[in-house]
């Protein structure tokens, strides 16, 4: 698999992720990459493992149970358009396929005792337990500046993740770039992802664009308003309090989660102290009703 065809299908998955409920067609992708639309169909699943369509509709499912749960002054018929279904019947065919249950019956499901996926790994299931009274801080509310960005894509949520970091350390290194801020962009939401399948961005910011693009990459995170929580502990306790803002504060606040992907600052990531300890903001992308 060349440099080429990895840098070229990096800019594609940006551009999917920058605002999944925009139309995503086969023909307008492929133009980005640069491919005609067979090899591009081709080259997407070389590169991803899993085909254009596959991956477009799981990415917007999971967009739709995060709106179904938390965004519910919306239909499920204008969940659907976010979306890009025109039909309700055959989003509800999509999601079922997908989440075992109808929008329906999964917008009345009771998330304090669904199986959340990433309580079946025994150091999250503690951390769940560790955080579960603390009292989330007050969040502040921002207009955030679009950040330039160097990138490298990783799948799964375990300390896996570190090899991303890594290497983008070694990227910035070899490049005298400053590694100091660091972002990590959340594409999934684990509380209804299988860990193994969660899709993280290890980032750094950068002043000026990169030259020869690859494994590591360049993108634009979203400028726009978001709700910033300062967020502390141990490796294993940053998912549970995600889920908190999202299940507790989101619902209540008066606000709706927008369909850009949602993001943390470190000022210590725990996935390159030995300690494993971390300290951050999370960047919930927001709008008004």
């Amino acid at each position: 698999m060349s440099r080429q065809h990895i840098s070229r299908i990096n800019d594609v998955l940006f551009h999917i992720h920058q605002d999944i409920s925009q139309p995503l067609s086969a023909k307008a992708l492929s133009e980005i990459a640069a491919y005609s639309e067979q090899h591009f169909h081709r080259t997407f699943k070389s590169v991803v493992g899993e085909s254009l369509h596959q991956y477009i509709r799981r990415t917007r499912m999971e967009y739709a149970a995060n709106q179904l749960m938390f965004d519910t002054s919306s239909s499920v018929v204008e969940i659907a358009n976010k979306c890009g279904f025109s039909s309700v019947s055959s989003f509800s065919r999509a999601f079922k396929a997908t989440f075992n249950m109808s929008p329906g019956e999964w917008r009345k499901h009771d998330l304090q005792v669904a199986e959340k996926p990433y309580l079946k790994d025994p150091e999250v299931a503690a951390g769940y337990q560790n955080v579960a009274q603390r009292i989330l801080p007050e969040p502040k509310i921002v207009e955030t500046p679009e950040r330039m960005a160097a990138y490298v894509r990783h799948t799964g949520y375990n300390r896996s993740i570190r090899n991303a970091w890594l290497i983008l350390k070694a990227w910035a290194n070899a490049e005298q770039r400053d590694f100091s801020t660091q972002f990590g962009l959340h594409h999934s939401n684990p509380a209804w992802v299988e860990m193994n399948q969660c899709r993280y961005v290890a980032c750094i910011a950068i002043s000026k664009p990169i030259k020869y693009r690859s494994v590591v990459n360049q993108m634009v995170i979203p400028c726009g308003l978001h709700a910033v929580f300062r967020l502390s502990g141990r490796y294993g306790e940053l998912l549970p309090q995600i889920s908190m803002v999202l299940e507790k504060w989101l619902p209540t606040s008066g606000f709706k989660q927008r369909s850009t992907p949602a993001y943390v600052h470190y000022h210590q990531n725990h996935f390159l102290n030995s300690d494993e300890v971390f300290e951050l903001d999370f960047y919930l992308p927001v709008s008004f009703y």
